[in-house]
């Protein structure tokens, strides 16, 4: 915190007046499920971005980014639409946001200082959306439901950057809880319970740095996928009114009425809401084995049903199955590229992860980064 605030009073020649902090967040079963008002096991991790900032007059904002020494001016009465390769989109999506909402938040020199990898799928993005967001409610005294917060960095995603994503990302950077995985329904867009990860095991990412950008990647395909399968699906089951509504049985009965494509992408949602109350059910009876094979049969589905794996992925995966100390793994978040998750053995955890990234290096020439991961608290800001 010292060194955000340091830096800031450096720059600025005057301190800031609160300090917010939103962590990244790991999905760990319940891929592209948000979206089909489904269930996800999630956490927040102990990476965080740090928003630091000090109210101004006038109608500029400044902002300064401390990992590389980048700084961006804006004024408020310009920032109607998003500004191609500028990082403060996603701060001033939250101020639009908030002004759909009747919310005005004036001038201010803000700066950021963050640890969560960029483009790897531990949604850096909702990281600095959620801190800027906590930030402007001290100051400007927002009161705002936590679940809306969420909202409005998912509008930013949506309505600002054109990505058609679900509430994932922001729900579990808000809503983390130390040493604990968090089961979120999407339909009631609530915390349903906490789950505790068995000790003696830890997550682990391992990035494929290949970096994907959803906004031009293939996510929005998939989702308006899911939804022309579930159009015809509701059409033959009444009650259902999402993907989170059909069993696999439901869907094998009625996989004639529906594309080839239409059906391997419904089966992978399906399949994966399946897949998280297993993955529940399975950690509160210390079912470690269970669980491990539920994320390896998560993945397979992503290369089979949803194709948002790449050949980096996938060899980590197939890394993952042959080394000593790891009980199951998969690609995190929307896929395209980024991160895989690992559950280990805490005592193998290194020298799994010192294996993997040789394995990797020997196959692409690329040194993988390799982090084990702290399961953190949620969001938090504070006046300074």
């Amino acid at each position: 915190m010292s060194k955000i605030v340091e830096k800031f009073t450096e720059l600025y020649g005057r301190k800031p007046v609160v300090r917010s902090a939103a962590p990244g967040r790991l999905e760990i079963l319940g891929n592209h499920t948000d979206y089909n008002q489904g269930f996800v096991l999630s956490c927040a991790v102990g990476q965080h971005t740090e928003f630091v900032l000090a109210p101004c007059e006038g109608r500029r904002c400044r902002m300064a980014d401390f990992r590389d020494g980048s700084r961006v001016s804006f004024e408020l009465d310009d920032i109607d639409t998003a500004k191609p390769r500028d990082w403060t989109n996603y701060i001033k999506g939250v101020i639009v946001e908030l002004r759909k909402r009747g919310i005005e938040i004036g001038a201010f020199d803000g700066a950021i200082l963050s640890s969560v990898p960029l483009s790897a799928g531990m949604s850096s993005s909702a990281a600095l959306e959620i801190a800027a967001g906590f930030a402007f409610r001290e100051v400007w005294n927002i009161d705002l439901p936590l679940a809306d917060w969420a909202r409005v960095g998912q509008g930013v995603e949506n309505h600002y950057m054109g990505l058609k994503s679900g509430l994932l990302d922001q729900f579990s950077s808000i809503f983390g809880k130390r040493d604990s995985l968090i089961l979120s329904d999407f339909r009631t867009v609530e915390v349903v319970k906490n789950v505790a990860l068995p000790h003696g095991y830890v997550l682990a990412v391992i990035n494929s740095m290949v970096k994907h950008n959803l906004v031009d990647s293939e996510y929005n395909t998939r989702r308006l996928d899911c939804e022309a399968a579930t159009a015809k699906l509701v059409r033959r089951y009444p009650g259902a009114t999402t993907l989170r509504d059909i069993s696999t049985a439901q869907l094998e009965a009625a996989k004639e009425e529906l594309t080839l494509m239409e059906y391997r992408r419904a089966k992978h949602v399906v399949g994966e809401c399946e897949r998280v109350m297993q993955g529940v059910a399975a950690l509160e009876h210390h079912d470690i084995a269970t669980f491990g094979r539920l994320l390896f049969e998560s993945h397979q589905s992503s290369i089979d049903n949803f194709e948002n794996s790449t050949p980096e992925l996938d060899y980590l995966i197939e890394l993952a199955q042959s080394l000593p100390g790891c009980i199951g793994a998969r690609l995190s978040g929307g896929g395209f590229g980024g991160i895989t998750i690992h559950l280990l053995k805490a005592d193998a955890a290194e020298a799994y992860c010192r294996r993997i990234r040789e394995g990797f290096r020997l196959k692409f020439n690329v040194n993988p980064e390799a982090i084990i991961c702290d399961i953190g608290d949620g969001a938090s800001a504070h006046r300074l």
